[in-house]
């Protein structure tokens, strides 16, 4: 299985969110705004200026720093 980060994947892209690294509090913070492992997340797009990213996870909208991006380890869509 081949994972990356949120950083690293194209607009547009779903992958599974396979873990969270990092900060305990801001893994917490994630968490809570529905990062959980096993859902999918979609990249919709980074800001013109490269941050923050809008992601698609649950049905909502979510906005996050590149910073946390970094922290979300995820697996293409279909490799899980």
């Amino acid at each position: 299985m081949k994972t990356t980060t949120v950083e690293n994947i194209a607009p547009g892209t779903s992958a599974v969110i396979t873990g969270i690294a990092g900060d305990p509090m801001i893994k917490r913070r994630l968490m809570e705004m529905g990062v959980i492992p096993g859902s999918t997340l979609k990249l919709i797009r980074w800001a013109p200026l490269g941050d923050p990213a809008e992601c698609q996870i649950r049905g909502y909208k979510l906005s996050i720093r590149r910073s946390e991006a970094a922290m979300i380890t995820v697996s293409p869509e279909g490799e899980m």
